[in-house]
């Protein structure tokens, strides 16, 4: 979809085709469609329709706003939950302690008009579609008031706030998102423009593992965010410590939407151990982050030999970190066997053999709690 078609979206007639397809009877959806490409552009038919399709699947994201927002495929797929932006909107606020943020590219405008709740903002975007889509999504979200967006450049912009936030989830090429060289603007750019400032973020790929973080970013944080198990999005944050800038930033993973947090507290990789009877297996950002070593301290365990990031110990430890589960058995593994036989109740877990490593062996594991 082009800027064009959007606006034509905006119009009384896109927004009697964009009504029309929502409120669409499933069984006479063929009619439907064919009136309206009687009545109306295909272009706007099928920007309609695609708009519905969008909005439908947004509303995991985004609940009820969806509806009345306004999505492209690649904004919609690189967005967090708004759970994630209420959350680093309150980090923002309390955490670094600034009120006027500038926001360095848009996608659909949905992290910058979070952060209008309470703050205002100065947002800059190349892409006259996402200026226009952050525009409408910041009234959709009531931030359009504290938004004054402008359509540039964002590496000729000059920030002017007290923090500046740059969101580097666009790629430059599918598939580069765990490449640190391939984010466009530039990686280097965005951390020597936030270093500038003193104050504010990066947002990265949530697929970026804590071993391809540059050195010397001069971050107090790398934070990794997940909802419900789903890895977000990866945050470097700036100014949380005042000058300090670590030659290595503290590793965070927090897990949305309760809000538990895990940091790096410097420990030695834990030593690989036999199964025990209970398995934890880590959310995600605990993955990303790095933090096997401090979950297996907090659950009194050791990570699996199998490859997988697995953390096995003696004793049922409470954690919000990691999925519990008790071992029921350990068998020899068959690879057919165990990739029909799993299932969400009973998912399929590998170690290596104790009485031959050089063969895997299949766990067998009920849920605990």
């Amino acid at each position: 979809m082009d800027v064009e078609t959007f606006r034509a979206l905006l119009t009384e007639e896109g927004q009697a085709a964009l009504a029309a397809v929502r409120d669409r009877d499933p069984a006479s959806w063929r009619a439907t469609l064919t009136g309206l490409r009687w009545d109306h552009s295909a272009e706007l038919v099928s920007a309609a329709v695609e708009q519905d399709r969008l909005r439908r699947e947004a509303v995991a994201k985004f609940g009820e706003h969806a509806h009345r927002m306004y999505f492209t495929r690649d904004g919609l797929e690189r967005a967090s939950h708004l759970d994630v932006g209420v959350y680093k909107q309150d980090r923002l606020l309390n955490e670094i302690g600034v009120v006027f943020v500038d926001a360095l590219t848009l996608g659909i405008g949905a992290e910058a008009s979070v952060l209008g709740w309470s703050h205002v903002l100065a947002g800059a975007d190349a892409d006259p579609l996402n200026i226009a889509i952050t525009a409408e999504n910041s009234g959709v979200l009531g931030a359009m008031d504290n938004l004054a967006l402008h359509h540039q450049d964002v590496m000729t912009y000059r920030p002017q706030g007290e923090a500046v936030f740059v969101d580097l989830m666009r790629r430059s090429a599918p598939g580069v998102g765990v490449d640190v060289e391939a984010y466009a603007p530039s990686l280097p750019w965005a951390l020597a423009v936030v270093r500038e400032m003193g104050t504010g973020a990066v947002r990265l790929s949530p697929e970026l593992a804590h071993q391809l973080l540059p050195d010397g970013s001069g971050a107090d944080e790398a934070e990794w965010i997940s909802w419900n198990g789903d890895v977000q999005e990866a945050v470097l944050w700036f100014g949380l410590d005042g000058d300090r800038h670590p030659a290595a930033p503290v590793r965070r993973a927090t897990l949305l939407p309760g809000g538990a947090s895990l940091t790096s507290r410097g420990l030695p990789e834990p030593a690989v151990r036999p199964a025990g009877r209970y398995l934890y297996e880590p959310d995600g950002a605990v993955v990303r982050a790095g933090l096997l070593a401090e979950l297996a301290e907090d659950v009194g365990g050791g990570p699996l030999d199998g490859g997988a990031p697995l953390i096995t110990s003696d004793e049922p430890r409470t954690t919000a970190f990691a999925t519990a589960y008790e071992i029921t058995g350990v068998e020899p593994f068959d690879a057919g066997r165990s990739a029909s036989g799993a299932t969400e109740e009973e998912p399929v877990f590998l170690t290596r053999d104790a009485g031959d490593p050089a063969r895997l062996a299949r766990l067998r594991v009920r849920r605990t709690g």
